[in-house]
């Protein structure tokens, strides 16, 4: 297992993903401590001094022009952290709130808090002992960060709130029994430290970095789910052509297209039917597959940049800067990573759409060239493969629904002081329905070609990397002669697809 080391720096999408999911340890770098130190001196000195500083010896939001006198600072702190904790809705999943302590702690390390180094050392000791902070998931507007979840993510640092460590239930239990079980003593908080530890985008971060992940599989299973349909609907290549393709050259159309050349290159089943009058052109969802995977592959890169940024980036408020300014900021503001979910989750919702029609023409006998009704061998007594359809259709107009942007609404908070917000966490966690939605769908598609391919094999067999995937399928899912459970076979085709897309790589030489 590797080690991420927290110094401050940008993060990796992969070193998010790989410690929230349990393939990777996180420790905090050795110089931390000296790299946070300058900006929490000058924290100290503000405390100290005469003039109102936001954050440090004022109140918050639209208390800013209150003045909180040095004895109540201390206390300060951990108001804050109670009066934040309002969050509702059933509890986020492990993973989450793993991503959550790595991401905290990459924020506060980065030196422009005017934090102790005792905070980031603290979120990675319960990080690396498996005591997850048990965090409410909705209730955030993503403006001042999402502050509620953040409130939460805090509360065991003072004892406060519940705490899950390894068996126990999903609801936890109180923070001072699980840390006193582990020897741990609450910290006592200073100056700043509270309202650095709830301003932020982290769990936007989190959430949005899962989607860009799993999305990145998923443009590359569309295009294998594709490639096995147009063998099942003996389709043609020739929209695939590089010479067709480089006259309108968009990136994410040139990959789409390039993976489906290879994937589909040697196909004995293309060749088998390439010079019928039926292979003049195909329709929209088959020719214009690398038109419309393509588009989602170049939204999911400005996703992919979105994130790579916020990875890096300082987004508690106010900031430290490296001249010793204590300066306020809106870069906690949620708004680039809303914009990012938001159009995403439009461009996957179009994956399952496209996918949706090419599986409805494989089961409808007036499209399918020659396959039987539903791709039941004995349709009739047989239903086949008609409640897939069903079900991908149910999910494609769900994803319409969910892909209905968050980020255009608002609504003003904390007494107007914070009169524009973002709605990112709405974005993001609604982002991860469409996800699961755009996978099952593309398990559908799969679950039919395959059936599709089998029904053809007296004509011919498909490509050499289609017949090493056909094959992976059919190890763990038998083929469909007379109807059974439709349910399972999606479920393990589903949970088979970044496995199917490696053995899709590694048989044509990589899939873009």
């Amino acid at each position: 297992m590797r080690t991420v080391i927290v110094t401050g720096d940008a993060l990796t999408l992969n070193d998010v993903i790989d410690v929230a999911y349990g393939d990777a340890r996180a420790e905090l770098g050795p110089g931390v401590p000296a790299v946070m130190q300058p900006s929490r001196s000058v924290v100290a000195e503000a405390i100290a001094g005469d003039s109102p500083v936001y954050g440090v010896n004022t109140g918050f939001g639209a208390l800013a022009d209150t003045r909180v006198g040095e004895q109540d600072l201390t206390r300060l702190q951990g108001a804050i952290i109670r009066s934040h904790s309002a969050a509702t809705g059933p509890p986020l999943d492990d993973a989450t709130v793993r991503a959550l302590l790595l991401l905290r702690a990459r924020t506060l390390a980065a030196g422009y808090s005017g934090v102790r180094d005792d905070l980031p050392r603290r979120l990675l000791e319960l990080l690396g002992l498996g005591l997850l902070p048990v965090i409410p998931g909705k209730g955030s507007v993503g403006a001042s960060g999402d502050l509620a979840q953040l409130a939460h993510l805090a509360q065991p640092l003072i004892g406060e709130g519940r705490l899950r460590g390894p068996g126990d239930p999903l609801a936890g239990r109180p923070s001072a029994e699980v840390l006193g079980e582990h020897g741990i003593a609450p910290l006592r908080l200073a100056p700043k430290e509270g309202l650095s530890l709830v301003n932020g985008t982290e769990p936007m971060q989190a959430l949005l970095a899962f989607s860009i992940h799993d999305a990145l599989m998923l443009v590359q299973a569309a295009d294998l789910a594709c490639a096995l349909s147009i063998e099942a609907l003996l389709g043609t290549d020739r929209p695939y052509d590089e010479r067709v393709q480089v006259i309108r050259p968009h990136p994410g159309q040139l990959d789409s297209a390039a993976n489906l050349r290879a994937l589909l290159a040697g196909s004995p089943l293309l060749a088998s039917h390439r010079h019928s009058r039926h292979a003049v052109q195909d329709a929209y969802c088959l020719r214009c597959a690398p038109q419309v995977h393509g588009a989602v592959r170049d939204v999911l890169a400005h996703a992919r940049r979105v994130i790579d940024i916020e990875l890096g980036s300082v987004v508690d408020n106010p900031v430290v800067v490296p001249d010793g300014e204590v300066m306020t900021t809106g870069n906690f503001h949620g708004e680039p990573l809303a914009f990012a979910a938001d159009m995403l989750a439009m461009a996957l919702a179009e994956l399952a759409s496209i996918s949706e029609r090419r599986v409805d023409r494989m089961l409808d006998p007036a499209f399918s060239r020659g396959l039987p009704p539903f791709l039941a061998p004995e349709a009739g007594t047989n239903s086949g493969f008609m409640l897939a359809q069903y079900t991908a259709a149910s999910l494609v107009s769900e994803n319409k629904v969910l892909a209905h942007p968050a980020s255009v609404d608002t609504i003003p908070t904390s007494g107007k002081q914070e009169d524009h917000v973002s709605m990112g966490w709405t974005a993001v966690r609604k982002l991860r329905e469409v996800v699961a939605n755009v996978r099952t769908c593309l398990a559908v598609e799969t679950v039919c070609a395959a059936q599709g391919i089998d029904l053809r094999a007296e004509i011919a067999a498909p490509s050499e990397p289609l017949r090493t995937v056909h094959a992976a399928i059919r190890a763990e899912v038998p083929m469909m002669l007379v109807d059974r459970e439709v349910a399972e076979q999606l479920s393990v085709v589903d949970r088979l697809l970044p496995t199917l897309v490696g053995t899709a790589s590694a048989a044509c030489g990589t899939l873009r």
